[in-house]
């Protein structure tokens, strides 16, 4: 197994953009959701109530964002603002008035961007427990083309279309798996000098059914096709593999994947 290709998503629950190595941090992929957008409330905004978001493409140039011709200055450090994601109550460094502006007007909502303070320490739950920044709930999300092609045959044998990668907005695509899902197994790899270990199942919610370059809901596939044959116990469906990084380093397109231990 390889690395076919890495994707960085600087706001969380936009697009993101594909690079040939990253840095690799206790957090993830360098500078990856370390940003997000968040209401008047300051809880964080995603695609399963807002799908446009998705057709957003911020990427990082120097030091600066870069989104829809326009671009500002990162704010690393200053005032801290509260935020919410989910269960998890924190703080966030407001990027300003310039750049919230934009954001609520593409959205037609009041919106303000923040970035993860340069001492956010926020733990992550799992098998292997590590930080995060601004991310759901793990470091990496590792997914297999395998996987996808599996998924598809079923996609298109109920008649339906098949979907790209990104509808699941993997950090780390692996080809060369031996079977589809084999990434489910791995429980410690080295990619490049970076250490990962395993985390959990990741349970989907309804973003896969959006369409990642209009930002336009297009369900019910893939869902519909996952929920035959990868029901969580728990509920929901899974569909890829959630890693923390054990080991800091580097990690580059056609690294090869060396797993230490697979599940039992």
């Amino acid at each position: 197994m390889i690395v076919a290709d890495l994707v960085v998503y600087p706001i969380k629950g936009c697009g993101g953009f594909s690079v040939t190595s990253s840095a690799v941090d206790l957090t993830g992929l360098r500078d990856d959701r370390m940003m997000m957008l968040v209401d008047d409330e300051g809880v964080f905004l995603s695609q399963r109530k807002m799908p446009a978001m998705a057709a957003l493409r911020p990427s990082l140039v120097d030091s600066s964002l870069v989104v829809g011709g326009e671009s500002w200055p990162v704010v690393l450090d200053g005032p801290r603002v509260p935020v919410v994601v989910h269960t998890w109550n924190g703080l966030g460094i407001d990027q300003g008035d310039t750049a919230a502006e934009y954001f609520s007007d593409v959205l037609k909502k009041s919106v303000r961007l923040v970035r993860t303070p340069p001492d956010l320490r926020r733990e992550t739950t799992g098998e292997t427990t590590g930080l995060v920044g601004y991310a759901d709930g793990n470091a990496l999300l590792l997914i297999s083309r395998s996987s996808l092609d599996g998924l598809n045959e079923r996609i298109l044998d109920r008649g339906g279309e098949p979907v790209p990668m990104n509808r699941f907005r993997p950090n780390v695509v692996v080809s060369g798996s031996p079977e589809p899902h084999a990434e489910d197994a791995v429980r410690r790899a080295v990619i490049g000098d970076v250490e990962l270990a395993y985390a959990k199942d990741c349970v989907r919610c309804a973003v896969p059914m959006v369409d990642q370059e209009t930002g336009v809901k297009s369900g019910p596939e893939p869902i519909r096709s996952l929920a035959t044959y990868r029901r969580d116990p728990d509920g929901g469906v899974t569909f890829g593999m959630k890693a923390q990084v054990v080991r800091t380093g580097t990690i580059a397109v056609g690294d090869k994947i060396d797993v230490l231990e697979w599940r039992s």
